[in-house]
């Protein structure tokens, strides 16, 4: 007989060791390596002949990958065009950033199609469910709620049902009685979301798995639910505002630079196919310190307003205050414009923000950052036709951003006949040229600069 032995498994993402260990030498997780139990020592594999033989790939025959739409075509955008039967989609986002919402007005939508939808809700009664139905105007005879928390209990509610669709509302508060531990804990997690795709992939059915985060932002439970589904998706918004993104970080069927943009209001959630005036003041005449960027989220080109303002500081520290861009680009950006550009700001605060509540992180918007910078530290408003797309390096010079030929489409599209880029040159002569090119103003209207060019 074999000698048994007492493994360590880690409780994150599965890796085991014959010893315990305080850090999981696979994910670097502390105090996740627990006593998995004595098992016996394996013995040496032996080859088995297969019962299909191996094939070059060239000769393996190849069948398209078939989506039903679920009626929300922002939705659809993400998955790559639809649902495709069998798969396990798993859509995670913080609390109360309308991840229920969503999913409720899919299976509203998918079963005004004919489908017959299982609605299985952990953390809500059937009444309260029916109550945001009512509200959102998702009630249909074809969609079935079931207020379920075992395991065992929603696989008899599939079998009674026999559905085209499931939904289960969420993973981490479904719980199996074959496993110890509480639900939410990462064992119960892994039991419950590899039952649930093997049953989606044996009855080719689509499960929509509603998944919840940490505080830092990752979904909770061990990383093997990542691995177990065949979509991850995340559901992002500020509750401060009514906007949403979802966004594909895992597509087996499709790609994962789509995004999908939806307005949430008193009727439930919206989609919003356009969203390029979502992002632009309506001023009435020019403003300093405002420009366009271009950016890009996902595969769509969506123009951004930053705007900036400078005030003289009294203080030691002046003040720096960010919304909606990234604090250490900026403050590169105002190294980069007092060296190159010529532009004093040390002794001011500085305040820069975007328009909508809209999160700009890329570097294609450095060049509109650094442009509002300017215009309000000159109080100077630029042209209200101009738009700015580039990267800024430490050295001042203007970089080339990605998709350039989408962003310059949808600059002209909206109406903005300059789109300054990388062939402005260097930072110094773009600003130079922009604030030049700056509509007249009456001076009597002006008030005096703040700031003034060094040099």
């Amino acid at each position: 007989m074999p000698k048994p032995t007492t493994l360590y498994r880690c409780s994150e993402c599965g890796w085991t060791s014959p010893k315990w260990v305080g850090r999981c030498g696979e994910c670097q997780s502390w105090n996740t390596v627990l006593e998995a139990g004595v098992t016996p020592r394996s013995r040496q594999a032996t080859a088995i002949r297969p019962a299909t033989a191996a094939r070059p790939i060239t000769s393996v025959d190849t069948a398209p990958v078939e989506h039903w739409p679920s009626g929300i075509a922002e939705f659809d955008r993400v998955l790559g065009g639809g649902i495709v039967p069998g798969a396990a989609i798993l859509l995670s986002g913080e609390p109360g950033v309308g991840k229920s919402t969503l999913l409720l007005e899919v299976a509203s939508r998918a079963a005004a199609t004919g489908r017959r939808v299982l609605y299985v809700s952990a953390e809500e009664s059937a009444g309260q469910v029916r109550l945001r139905a009512e509200r959102t105007g998702a009630l249909h005879d074809e969609l079935f709620l079931a207020a379920e928390t075992d395991l065992a209990t929603v696989l008899g509610q599939i079998d009674d049902v026999e559905p085209g669709l499931v939904i289960l509302d969420s993973v981490q508060t479904v719980s199996s009685g074959l496993i110890d531990g509480l639900a939410g804990g990462p064992a119960q997690v892994r039991e419950v979301a590899a039952t649930i795709t093997r049953i989606a992939k044996e009855r080719d059915i689509p499960v929509l798995i509603v998944g919840h985060v940490t505080k830092d932002g990752q979904i909770a439970g061990p990383r093997l639910l990542e691995h177990l589904v065949d979509v991850v998706l995340q559901f992002e918004g500020d509750r401060q505002t009514a906007l949403r993104f979802v966004r594909a970080q895992k597509n087996r069927f499709g790609p994962v630079d789509e995004v999908g943009c939806f307005e949430m209001n008193g009727d439930g959630i919206a989609e919003v196919p356009d969203p390029s005036g979502l992002f632009i003041s309506r001023s009435r005449g020019p403003v300093s310190g405002t420009c366009v960027a271009i950016t890009i989220e996902g595969r769509r080109a969506i123009p951004v307003e930053i705007q900036a303002l400078i005030v003289p500081s009294q203080a030691p520290n002046p003040r720096r205050v960010v919304n909606g861009v990234d604090a250490g680009r900026v403050a590169m950006l105002l190294a980069v414009l007092e060296k190159r550009g010529r532009i004093a700001i040390g002794g001011s605060d500085v305040y820069v923000s975007t328009v909508g509540g809209i999160r700009v992180t890329e570097p294609g918007a450095d060049l509109a950052i650094a442009f509002a910078i300017a215009s309000a530290a000159r109080d100077t408003p630029l042209p209200p036709t101009l738009a700015a797309v580039g990267e800024i390096s430490l050295a001042g010079e203007i970089r080339a951003a990605s998709s350039a030929k989408r962003r310059s489409a949808e600059a002209a599209r909206l109406g903005f006949t300059t789109l300054v880029d990388e062939h402005a040159g260097a930072i110094g002569d773009a600003l130079r040229h922009a604030l030049a090119s700056a509509p007249a103003r009456s001076r009597a209207a002006a008030e005096p600069s703040a700031l003034e060019a060094v040099g």
